[in-house]
């Protein structure tokens, strides 16, 4: 019989419909097509039901998605709740289908991934970019400031929307009531992607979610930060300025037809642990970074960002002041079974969940500090990740360019010419060069020093960056 650790089964309906499907397994003529047999290619496919003709009938009669969506919405304060089996990266494109049509513009933080990008190739959508403050200790990105956001709307009163990261990658938080005040001033509403955020707004110490923050549209991962499933994610929306009816269209044209019930019902679990017990798991392990972050601070030289604007569940550290080399430090981390979200020359970046606790924390940090000593080198001068810098031109809508005639030309040949690809440091996907936008020396020294720093450049046709798409002619 599957087991209900936690007891949840009663507060979230697609959990239960789950565990009723291990319990007394149908003999499926549907898909998927192992039919529950783990002795085919083994126990990978153990637990993977469909949502269709799994959790619910192929009609969908029994509404146990409906129902949890539901739930999820009057936890988080919304007026509707869509799951994503697709990640955040699903429910941004969703979004960006939703809030305007093709040729429109939109104003968009240069801090969100690039997930949005292809959102904005999707729906035809006009950007204009706008640049987060950077701390200028660590060269780590802030928030957008809500005066730089301002300006651009005043610039461009023709915008249909805003959208914004909030939280960082690196964990720092920004005004994003501030951003909602300027945002609604002008008549448009405030899309934030708060993938890092799923835990926001559940205990005393963490810094309130978007929606409570008068945000208008809120995508969070219920996979990076609360219990669930990989691809897991939610859009929750206020429909004062989104229209509810728009939204699910965007969410049913980029989702699945065939959704994952393990995935779905993770999502639901996730959910009511949260609504339960979630200011107690949180607390635990608010505390338990704090010690981290405290052991850590008695580093010389380390700076670990910490403050009112930093998430207090996201450990960043920038190794500049320690000489230290973060991807030989990586290197210690994994060979003790410590493996880090982010590690590059100059910063490691550790998440911290609900799930971990006070053991998990300090194993991590004792390895830490012991690397931290064995690397020690040189002080470096800090230097922030160009990514952050850069200040793109546009030639070309990023609609116009992915879909241009392109050439592939060596990379020396390709400045000034009209980028035809997407072309970002991975972690964390922010674009450096996108579709229709112009190539410039500063773009390329932003690749080469993400580079250097033992970063991966993802996306890009050719992953050596010998050679760039560039439109043709």
């Amino acid at each position: 019989m599957a087991t209900d650790p936690r007891g949840l089964r009663a507060d979230a309906p697609l959990l239960d419909a789950w565990l009723r499907f291990q319990e007394q397994p149908p003999r499926p003529f549907t898909i998927p097509g192992h039919k529950q047999r783990t002795d085919l290619v083994g126990d990978v496919v153990a637990g993977d039901v469909p949502l269709y003709a799994g959790l619910d009938t192929m009609k969908l009669t029994s509404g146990v998605l409906a129902e949890a969506e539901a739930r999820a919405a009057r936890l988080w304060g919304a007026d509707v709740c869509r799951f994503s089996t697709g990640g955040a990266t699903h429910a941004n494109q969703a979004v960006a289908l939703a809030v305007a049509g093709e040729g429109d513009t939109v104003v968009v933080s240069r801090t969100l991934h690039r997930s949005l990008l292809i959102g904005l190739v999707l729906a035809g959508l006009t950007p204009v970019w706008v640049r987060p403050e950077v701390d200028p200790a660590s060269g780590l990105p802030l928030g957008v400031a809500p005066e730089t956001l301002r300006r651009a709307l005043d610039a461009h009163p023709e915008a249909r929307a805003v959208f914004v990261g909030d939280p960082s990658y690196v964990g720092t938080v920004g005004d994003v009531a501030g951003l909602a005040g300027a945002a609604h001033e002008h008549g448009v509403p405030l899309v934030v992607d708060a993938a890092w955020a799923a835990h926001f707004g559940f205990h005393p110490d963490l810094p309130r979610h978007p929606l409570q923050l008068d945000a208008d549209v809120m995508v969070t991962s219920a996979h990076k930060t609360l219990p669930a499933w990989s691809q897991a994610a939610l859009v929750l929306a206020r429909t004062a300025r989104i229209d509810a009816a728009r939204l699910d269209a965007g969410v049913e044209a980029c989702a699945t037809t065939s959704p994952a019930g393990a995935v779905l019902a993770s999502t639901d679990a996730a959910r009511a642990l949260l609504e339960r017990d979630g200011e107690e798991l949180l607390g635990a392990a608010v505390a338990a970074t704090a010690e981290a972050r405290r052991r850590l601070g008695a580093v010389d030289g380390l700076v670990v960002l910490d403050g009112p604007r930093v998430d207090p569940l996201k450990l960043t550290l920038a190794l500049s002041g320690t000489g230290a080399d973060g991807n030989a430090v990586e290197q210690d981390l994994l060979a003790a079974g410590l493996p880090v979200e982010s590690a590059d020359r100059d910063v490691i970046v550790a998440i911290v969940s609900l799930a971990d606790t006070a053991d998990t924390l300090r194993a991590l940090t004792t390895a830490l500090v012991r690397s931290l000593e064995r690397r020690r080198g040189a002080p470096r001068p800090v230097v922030g990740p160009a990514v952050y810098g850069v200040d793109p031109t546009a030639d070309l809508l990023p609609r116009q360019a992915f879909f241009a005639a392109a050439e592939t030309v060596p990379l020396a040949d390709a400045t000034g010419r009209t980028c035809a690809e997407l072309v970002a440091p991975y972690p964390p996907g922010i674009p450096v060069l996108a579709p229709g936008e112009r190539i410039t020396a500063s773009a390329l020294a932003a690749l080469d020093q993400a580079r250097r720093a033992g970063v991966r450049v993802a996306y890009a046709a050719d992953p050596s960056l010998q050679t760039l798409r560039v439109v043709a002619g």
